[in-house]
Formats: structure tokens, C-alpha cells, sequence
């Protein structure tokens, strides 16, 4: 799949080759539980100038390639669905529950090799005693990245129509946000960096932590518990204060074994990766358990593929994304998707 594009796919990596990894320093104020934010990004005039030699080009190739009219491709949706479901089965197995991973089961961790971790009845009382969707067939959702392009986007509305809104890493959502990201959301993810650097790996005041998730109601909460044996123990702590602040937030875990069978898959597709991102994950659940999908603020450049401004790379922050991610090839693989009518991006204000 897009092999005939890999010659955009390879300008797009060496672009990304010159991005250095920062790091976004959260500063507690003196007997403030609350944290000081960096200030939210605005769009700004473009200029030509502002792009990067040669992004330009790329930008308005991945233009051509997106202008053509989307039309929704229900042989190919049908095709991609079943392949995904027979080779990673995400409806049954990307997340952990009391059914599939029984006391006594070993949990394989994806990212540390050969560790494993033996399933105690301690551990088997957190997981999740029912399935965490409702239906196996969802109509329209909505997969919400966190890419500067929303900024001042108004896609909140648009969003907030789905049947059912997964959003990733805890982004915020209200103080001016809400009309272009919305506010509805049913499945939200926490990398563990966020619970390490945010929330002092909760290992001491949990209450900013409780409070942050009243923004998301009910929604499912996804942690990486057993993706590498240092997560486990923060992830655990997460689901722990969750019970015990009685929030209604319904932390669930990510089953390594799909994660592994998901990371194979897309690499027989051409897909040459050190892991993937969160919402990539989410995108081929979506794709599996959804009839229609629709992506917002999923955008790998630095400028607007519209007037060319320069964009914060987050639509809340300009935090850089590891280099373990190939965001670029990621992209790649979703415009050719959108292409073949199989997913809907939207790279334009709503």
C-alpha cells in the first residue's frame, strides 16, 4: 500500500531528520496545585519565507495528492477491515480485560523483549470486567490528533457530531479550545511521559491529576501499562487513583499482544517504524470498529498547507515528538488511505 509514493514518504522522513527532541518543563507554583502552561499558540500571517527550503514543494505535492474529491470507498474500507481484524482482531483484544487475560496469564511486554509479567489477582482486579465498546460496529467516529492545524481551526463542532470521539494524551480541551477541538470525548489516551512530567508520576499531590480528567465525564481512559516494565508501575497508580477519588473515568489498559500484532501489520505494508505513535494505534482500531472514519489535526509539517504560516507543533504547545515515531511515514500512509477513500482527513478549517 502507497508503494507508489514512497518518493514522498522519503522526502518527508529527511525533513524530520533535522527536528531535535525538546523537552516542555512544567513549573509548580509555590503551594499551587496547579501547573503554569506555556502560553497558547496563534496562527500568524504566512509568508513565503517562513517555509523551509524544499518543504514548500513537499506541501503542495501532499496538496495535489489531498484536492482530489473525497468520496467514501466501500470496497476498500470492507477490504482494510477485514485484514485488520483477522490479523490483529482489535474489536476482542486491544484492550485487556478480565476475559482475555485471565489471573495466571503472562503479559509479554511489547516494547522490552522477552520481560513478561505474570498476571496477579491484584492486578487482575483492575482490568476492565466487561468489554470496553458497546457495539462492534460504531458509525461515524471521530479521531482527534493534537497537531498545531487545529489551531483557530472551528472543527469543534464537526467533532463533537460523531458517534464517538477518541482523543490522545490528555490534551486540553477548554478555556477557548473547545470551538475548534470540542469538548465531547468517549476514549482519551495518557502516554506515561504525561503522568511522569505533568503529574509527578503521582507520586505526590493526585488531585491536579483527578481533576484534569473531569474534563473527558466517563470516557475510557488507555494506558500503556505493559508496553515497557517502567510503565506499569505509574500506569497502575493512575487506575488506583482513579478508584479511589471515585472519578468516573474508566481506566482500561492496552493489551501488549496487539500492539505487537498491530506493529507487524502495518510493517508488511511498508510501514519501517521504531513504534508506533498513539495515534496511529487508535486510527487502526478506528478503522476496524467504525464504519466512517475522520481524522482532525493529524499534520507532520511546521507550516499550514494553506498560506504556509507557521504552526506550533502541538495546538496547546510546541513540544516535538520522540524520533522513535516516523510521523511522516505515518502521514503517508493515511493520505493514501484518504485517497482510496477508506478514511477522511481533514487538513482544512471547518
Amino acid at each position: 500500500m502507497g508503494a507508489e509514493n514512497s518518493h514522498v514518504s522519503w522526502i518527508f522522513i529527511i525533513l524530520c531528520l533535522g527536528t531535535l527532541l525538546t523537552t516542555v518543563t512544567w513549573y509548580r507554583l509555590d503551594n499551587d496545585p496547579e501547573f503554569y502552561k506555556p502560553p497558547r499558540p496563534k496562527r500568524g500571517l504566512g509568508k513565503l519565507s517562513d517555509v523551509c527550503k524544499g518543504c514548500r514543494k513537499v506541501i503542495d505535492k501532499v496538496k495535489q495528492r489531498y484536492s482530489q474529491t473525497w468520496k467514501k470507498q466501500e470496497e476498500n474500507s470492507l477490504k482494510l477491515r477485514s485484514r485488520l481484524r483477522g490479523q490483529c482482531n482489535g474489536f476482542d483484544t486491544a484492550i485487556i480485560t478480565q476475559e482475555n487475560t485471565p489471573i495466571g496469564s503472562e503479559l509479554v511486554y511489547d516494547g522490552d523483549g522477552k520481560k513478561t509479567l505474570k498476571v496477579s489477582r491484584e492486578i487482575f482486579k483492575v482490568f476492565a470486567k466487561e468489554h470496553p465498546f458497546e457495539t462492534k460496529r460504531l458509525d461515524r467516529c471521530a479521531l482527534v490528533g493534537n497537531g498545531g492545524i487545529l489551531t483557530d481551526s472551528r472543527c469543534g463542532k464537526s467533532i463533537d457530531s460523531a458517534q464517538f470521539v477518541m482523543r490522545c494524551n490528555l490534551p486540553p480541551l477548554k478555556d477557548g479550545y473547545e470551538e475548534h477541538v470540542g469538548i465531547k470525548t468517549d476514549l482519551v489516551t495518557a502516554n506515561p511521559s504525561i503522568l511522569l512530567t505533568k503529574y509527578e508520576s503521582l507520586m505526590n499531590r493526585r488531585r491536579p491529576f483527578v481533576e484534569s480528567l473531569q474534563t473527558y465525564g466517563n470516557a475510557l481512559l488507555v494506558l500503556p501499562a505493559f508496553t515497557f516494565v517502567f510503565n506499569t508501575a505509574v500506569s497502575l497508580r493512575a487506575a488506583y487513583t482513579i478508584e479511589d477519588s471515585d472519578s468516573p473515568a474508566q481506566p482500561v489498559f492496552f493489551n501488549p499482544e496487539y500492539l505487537r500484532n498491530l506493529s507487524v501489520f502495518w510493517r508488511n505494508e511498508g510501514l519501517k517504524s521504531g513504534r508506533l505513535s498513539t495515534g496511529f494505534i487508535m486510527t487502526s482500531l478506528a478503522l476496524e470498529i467504525c464504519d466512517n472514519v475522520e481524522l482532525y489535526g493529524f499534520w507532520p509539517f511546521g507550516n499550514h498547507p494553506y498560506d504556509y504560516y507557521p504552526l506550533s507543533n502541538h495546538y496547546y504547545d510546541d513540544m516535538k515528538v520522540s524520533p522513535v515515531h516516523a510521523m511522516p511515514a505515518e502521514f503517508d500512509i493515511l493520505l493514501q488511505l484518504h485517497s482510496e477513500g477508506v478514511l477522511k482527513l481533514h487538513l482544512e478549517n471547518c
